[in-house]
């Protein structure tokens, strides 16, 4: 084995100084790489692809709402975040169809199980949201324009610091420029 492979094993595998290494690679498999291959699914307009990864998209949004209420605790297990990276690493590969497997096994039968229920509780919150947007709709249109003038002036600062302007000096250190007296004088003989 070469030292780069050592190297990335012994941080991923290392339970005290990896955690920052393992949860940047649960990141990366859970999100990056599958928003790429769903966009290669969508772009190919590959209906199996599209299938496989609304499958997956299900059932990560699932495990992420679970997550979201049990993460603070199953954290402080050992090695918590090494099993969620193989789980997700599991959801994908074709040779498990892991996220398949849930979403038929797990997932399907509850959502169908409860379908009526969500149904109404999903109409509750649109027509509530709704009501929200109607009702703060000034609101909303200030915090849209704050947002793009703050945007704006970000990307006025980036630009200016990715291209600067040569040949104008900051003068707020030096003052201003001294008139060379000789000059005007010159132009007058």
């Amino acid at each position: 084995m070469d030292l780069t492979s050592e190297v990335g094993l012994r941080l991923l595998f290392s339970p005290v100084s990896s955690n920052i290494v393992v949860r940047t690679a649960c990141c990366t498999v859970g999100t990056v790489l599958p928003v790429y291959s769903t966009f290669k699914a969508i772009e190919n307009n590959d209906q199996n692809e599209q299938q496989k990864w609304l499958l997956y998209w299900t059932v990560y949004g699932s495990f992420s709402v679970a997550e979201v209420f049990a993460d603070k605790i199953l954290s402080w297990f050992p090695l918590y975040y090494h099993a969620k990276f193989a789980f997700l690493v599991w959801l994908q590969l074709p040779s498990a169809n892991g996220a398949k497997h849930l979403y038929m096994s797990h997932l399907r039968p509850f959502l169908l199980r409860h379908q009526a229920r969500l149904d109404q509780i999903l109409e509750f919150v649109y027509n509530e949201m709704g009501k929200f947007i109607s009702a703060h709709q000034s609101e909303i249109n200030f915090v849209r324009a704050l947002f793009v003038k703050l945007m704006a002036s970000v990307n006025q600062i980036v630009w200016n610091l990715i291209h600067p302007v040569q040949g104008q000096p900051n003068r707020s250190i030096e003052g201003p420029r001294q008139v060379d007296s000789d000059a005007g004088s010159d132009g007058e003989d």
